[in-house]
């Protein structure tokens, strides 16, 4: 049978033996009731297990299921860039499934990421690298991604300029491309293949130069600043050319 907190609370205000203890159980047990829409003691407890801190190994999948939820929907584009950075950081199958259970729990929206954030200050480009790899996952960032990840972005100490900055090293492309009448010839030239090449060439040809030229992996290898800096101007311009290819033929 349910109790309904208020009563509960009354209950154990009364054994306190004084009225202020009645009266300040009864409140709290409203309060639990009408605020938070709990149906019992057992479902504050599980609500606090809920909400429990974040550890540190798990932070990143909590944040990254969070965004991927954060516009209602989760896409086949957010699990494939999930699985992604799993294999970035080198995930081994004893810990994807920790991985895949820190993503689940992130999609409730549940936790209070403040604390865990402030403590991984250290660590807020690389975190935020990989939210804003997520938020652009599907093509386009959200008014809610872009909420999450500018906020997680103050808690790191992380200014908006920069988290702008971020964002635009990880955009498909800046505006609609622009460039000279032949500007379908030379986006196909830059991926390696021609106009007779079928999509599955196409996005196969794009995500090998994309891997091969990505800014990260660039500065995971102890490239010098300037040469990630090329890196990031290079996959820029494989954004660019793929979203032309993508608009002229048609295909997602």
């Amino acid at each position: 049978m349910y109790w309904p907190l208020t009563l509960v609370g009354a209950v154990a205000g009364y054994a306190l033996a004084s009225i202020p203890g009645l009266l300040l159980g009864g409140l709290l047990g409203q309060v639990l009731d009408r605020r938070l829409g709990l149906r019992g003691w057992k479902a504050l407890g599980e609500r606090l297990r809920s909400t429990s801190a974040v550890g540190d190994e798990h932070l990143l999948f909590v944040m990254l299921g969070r965004l991927a939820k954060s516009d209602g929907v989760v896409q086949q584009a957010h699990i494939r860039q999930a699985r992604a950075e799993m294999q970035r950081l080198a995930v081994g199958e004893a810990a994807k499934a920790s991985a895949i259970d820190a993503f689940s729990r992130g999609k409730t929206g549940q936790d209070n990421l403040r604390g865990p954030l402030q403590r991984r200050r250290a660590d807020a480009d690389a975190l935020l690298r990989a939210c804003w790899r997520m938020a652009w996952a599907d093509g386009r960032v959200g008014q809610a991604e872009r909420e999450l990840i500018l906020l997680w972005g103050k808690w790191l100490g992380v200014s908006a300029d920069a988290q702008e900055a971020l964002s635009a090293a990880y955009s498909p492309r800046r505006g609609p491309p622009t460039a000279a009448p032949d500007s379908y010839q030379q986006a196909l030239r830059l991926l390696g293949v021609n106009a007779e090449s079928d999509t599955q060439q196409i996005k196969k040809a794009y995500r090998r130069l994309l891997s091969r030229h990505h800014p990260d992996k660039m500065a995971g290898s102890g490239a010098v600043p300037e040469k990630v800096r090329e890196a990031t101007e290079k996959t820029r311009e494989l954004h660019n050319a793929y979203a032309l290819i993508r608009q002229r033929r048609g295909f997602r």
